[in-house]
């Protein structure tokens, strides 16, 4: 797959997905925090296969 998530991008990703991580195991939110494996995992790998299917890309060269 083509990498399709930017870098301002990426590191929204990252961030979001680690809160969401920490508050689930701080038992701040339940369950549902561990949601935020998903951008966590598109962050590092820089694929949103959702972005894929709508046919977005938010890298500044469209690589």
């Amino acid at each position: 797959m083509k990498t399709n998530v930017g870098k301002v991008d990426k590191i929204a990703r990252i961030v979001i997905g680690l809160v969401l991580i920490v508050l689930a195991l701080a038992g701040v939110i339940g369950v549902w925090g561990w949601i935020g494996i998903i951008p966590l995992a598109t962050g590092l790998f820089g694929v949103c296969p959702a972005y894929s299917l709508l046919g977005i890309n938010t890298c500044k060269n469209g690589k």
